[in-house]
């Protein structure tokens, strides 16, 4: 769709809202930019447009007429679109699109795009580093912070972008063609979104919607789920496949053994890296190394640049980041550990007996395989937030009974620096949203530092 002239409404506020109303004004469009909360004030709003931008604010509730002159609706991450005012939308046959999908029509050249519960952020900072070091034009957007609507109409025949993409980001697409995907993993996550496992798997597996047999996904082999998925695809030539495992050879694809990562294509097998070599640790970072460089080496990356970049690359914020060591106990932020199987995770990179907290908004997740994956590491369960009580419940019926609670996160870290121990490690990793406390993970962890260089 030509947006020029149109009337389109950007639902949300946020960051994703700003990056979509900006990409429409400078192509000449009608911009109303709504948010429900009624509470926000619209000329703070306006001083994250462009100046002198005429873009009309509502709040609160979208008026029944003003609905009547919209050609199209944009719809920012993180609005439901099973929410009421959007089903009137489409029942007045007004087309819905999601940031992404506004992004991609407007952008240019090759896409190469991530999702999966978990792994996402540092395979998308990987492949982009990756791609830097072939590519002068490299674009890294999406979930990862940077909002793919700000940068879309810089993007050139020569752009790669390289993009984090939620399922929330997945629901609105419509033509949405990356040259390489992945799917990471799935597991349970953003159920008071999207209700039902199998609605969240259907979501998840639309990045592969409009690709062909000229473009490749990568799935992870050990997730039952992706294998039977990629295994349909397969079947259907819809788009070639490539997997990735951790646990096992593979005849054709990209596998870890034995302290190496290599790739087997066409009957020969290939060393693309000692993990010895890599920055990063833990084998969920190996996964997230094999998933970055099988996307790569599909779109023509030389194998001595991915692996320069490779074992250049040293990690991304809040994911397992070292913070400082204080009186013998080190501090580790993981407040990208979102949800229980991203915060397993955290735990199983832990070397040492570990205070650990937990806690946030109730995203209706389940804690017992986070709490089994303590596996007599953890000394102290701190618990902050929406789901402490949910989650000291869950621990107490899985038999940990060694929990303290906390009002906020400050006193949290203050708790734990005093029932810490020389040797022992203070590990932040949630296994919630922040969105209880915080505007954001990001910010979540950054008050963690704070607090813990405070000390």
């Amino acid at each position: 769709m030509d947006v020029k002239g149109k009337k389109v409404l950007v639902f949300g506020a946020g960051k994703s809202g700003i990056g979509a109303a900006g990409l429409l004004l400078r192509e000449q469009a009608q911009v109303v930019l709504f948010d429900g909360n009624a509470e926000q004030d619209p000329e703070k709003i306006r001083e994250k447009l462009p100046a002198d931008s005429c873009v009309e604010i509502l709040l609160g509730e979208l008026p029944e007429e003003k609905m009547g002159e919209l050609d199209l609706a944009v719809l920012s991450p993180g609005v439901p679109s099973d929410l009421p005012v959007v089903q009137r939308m489409k029942e007045k046959n007004i087309p819905i699109w999601g940031e992404v999908e506004l992004a991609y029509q407007a952008g240019k050249g090759e896409v190469l795009a991530i999702t999966g519960t978990n792994g996402k952020t540092t395979t998308t900072s990987l492949l982009g580093e990756i791609m830097k070091a072939w590519k002068d034009d490299v674009q890294v957007v999406g979930n990862i912070g940077t909002a793919y609507t700000s940068v879309a109409l810089d993007t050139t025949e020569d752009t790669v972008t390289v993009a984090e993409i939620s399922s929330f980001q997945l629901e609105t697409i419509d033509t949405f063609h990356p040259r390489a995907s992945a799917i990471t993993n799935i597991t349970e996550d953003h159920l008071n979104r999207h209700h039902t496992m199998e609605e969240y798997i259907r979501v998840k597996e639309r990045i592969t919607e409009n690709q062909t047999m000229d473009d490749v996904c990568v799935l992870n082999y050990e997730d039952e789920i992706l294998r039977t998925f990629g295994e349909k695809l397969l079947r259907e030539q819809k788009v070639r496949v490539m997997f990735f495992s951790s646990r096992r050879v593979l005849d054709e694809g990209i596998y870890y053994q034995d302290g190496a990562v290599y790739l087997a294509h066409g009957g020969e097998k290939e060393l693309v890296v000692r993990t010895d070599d890599l920055k990063i640790l833990g084998l969920h970072n190996f996964e997230n190394v094999m998933t970055a460089v099988a996307m790569a080496y599909d779109v023509g990356v030389p194998m001595e640049k991915i692996r320069e970049a490779a074992c250049a690359f040293q990690g991304v914020e809040h994911r397992i980041e070292y913070v400082c060591e204080k009186d013998g106990v080190v501090y580790y932020n993981d407040s990208k550990g979102t949800n229980p199987d991203a915060a397993i995770k955290g735990i199983q990179a832990m070397n040492r007996p570990t205070l650990l907290i937990g806690g946030g908004f109730d995203k209706q997740s389940t804690y017992e395989s986070w709490i089994r994956s303590f596996d007599h590491k953890v000394r102290y369960l701190v618990l902050i937030g929406e789901t402490k009580e949910k989650i000291a419940r869950t621990a107490r019926q899985e038999g940990f009974q060694d929990i303290l609670m906390a009002d906020n996160l400050e006193e949290a870290v203050r708790i734990c620096a005093e029932k810490a121990r020389p040797g022992d490690a203070v590990l932040l990793s949630p296994a919630c949203a922040s969105w209880d406390q915080f505007d954001s993970y990001e910010q979540r962890g950054e008050k963690f530092k704070e607090y813990v260089r405070a000390l």
